[in-house]
């Protein structure tokens, strides 16, 4: 049989290493990682939007219309719980998604659509309607994360 001997010392530096390379790590890098208990702490914040048309008559007697959000832009912060609640106002249903994430969903007239937001990362991200994404004035609205 044969034994191997590690001293106090050798076992005490490289715990101190360890621990001195977690502890560097968590620090340089505290805004990307948020235990689940802090996350419960965060309040959540309600935002409102609408889906708005605007139509008009050419000389020539021809409609054009286009669609939009409005608010057309909404501000958050980074790690913020945002409930985002879009009333369908104009048009019969919107299609949409957030591009960046895999947030999809529907509006539809008269009723409220509530989509939870929560974003790790700064950017802007784009709200597309997948119904008015083509047309001449694509429905798109931006979602800016501080």
């Amino acid at each position: 049989m044969h034994f191997i001997f590690i001293k106090k010392k050798w076992l005490l530096i490289c715990f101190l290493l360890v621990v001195i390379g977690l502890s560097g790590w968590y620090y340089l890098t505290p805004n990307s990682v948020q235990t689940a208990v802090e996350q419960q702490h965060v309040k959540t914040i309600d935002i409102d939007m609408i889906t708005a048309e605007f139509s008009t008559k050419l000389d020539d007697g021809t409609e054009i219309e286009a669609y939009r959000w409005d608010p057309g832009t909404i501000v958050v912060e980074k790690n913020q719980k945002v409930n985002l609640k879009i009333h369908g106002i104009n048009g019969k249903e919107h299609s949409f998604h957030i591009e960046g994430t895999n947030i999809t969903g529907v509006v539809v007239k008269g009723k409220t659509t509530e989509v939870p937001l929560f974003f790790k990362k700064e950017g802007t991200y784009r709200l597309i309607c997948d119904t008015h994404s083509h047309d001449g004035a694509p429905m798109i609205g931006y979602i800016v994360v501080d």
